[in-house]
């Protein structure tokens, strides 16, 4: 098995996010994902929306930037260039170009991506992780998956998608440990403006803190 630079696998799939000591967020009865920015309209995508879309199955192994992998996952979803290709770009005003992408979750998290990262053939948004719905610990109802990314960019709990036709404003901009731009696995972009290698050992002593507010903060 051919893991990316400075990544070790792990047993399981620990819960990963921003609010690991809280327990996740309850799952709406109806949930929708809001989809809204530089359209025409802003619209909702259902569950049922959903289900009109091809599904696709995707064996991929998922890297958190403190350097665990959770290796030999499966998951089920939609591509998220279908769900562009044919619920988005219609709504695209002539002229405009879509740069970004902002992907949020019911728990408050929020994540970027450029559009041309999100479109990538490997990036879904999935409901199903190993044959069974997602659970609450690693996104239900729906997530965003972008394997080649590292993990805080695959938000979960996914509830608001917007689109923008340049660089939202960014919160961490002065922030010294702010998560690269991009964040891909294969380059190791980890850092804002350090090299991935370089952060490595300070990332991995967050191994076992991660593990430790993820087993308190699950649902028993």
């Amino acid at each position: 098995m051919t893991l990316p630079p400075g990544q070790r696998a792990v047993d399981g799939f620990p819960r990963f996010g921003s609010h690991l000591h809280r327990p996740p967020p309850p799952v709406p009865a109806d949930p929708v994902i809001e989809i809204g920015g530089a359209l025409s309209e802003a619209v909702t995508l259902t569950a049922k929306d959903l289900a009109e879309l091809p599904r696709q199955e995707l064996g991929a192994d998922f890297h958190c930037v403190a350097g665990w992998s959770a290796t030999g996952l499966v998951w089920e979803g939609v591509a998220f260039d279908a769900f562009y290709r044919t619920r988005v770009e219609p709504l695209v005003p002539a002229g405009a170009a879509i740069t970004h992408v902002v992907f949020e979750g019911f728990d408050g998290y929020r994540s970027v991506a450029l559009l041309q990262d999100a479109l990538a053939e490997d990036v879904l948004i999935a409901d199903r992780l190993d044959g069974r719905p997602l659970d609450g610990d690693h996104g239900a109802p729906v997530r965003l998956v972008s394997p080649s990314q590292y993990g805080f960019v695959s938000t979960k709990h996914l509830c608001r998608i917007t689109f923008h036709t340049s660089a939202p404003p960014d919160p961490d901009r002065w922030n010294p440990i702010a998560a690269h731009s991009r964040g891909r696995v294969w380059q190791e972009e980890r850092h804002r403006y350090l090299p991935g290698r370089v952060v490595r050992p300070v990332y991995r002593g967050l191994i076992g803190p991660i593990r430790r507010l993820s087993a308190r903060g699950s649902r028993p």
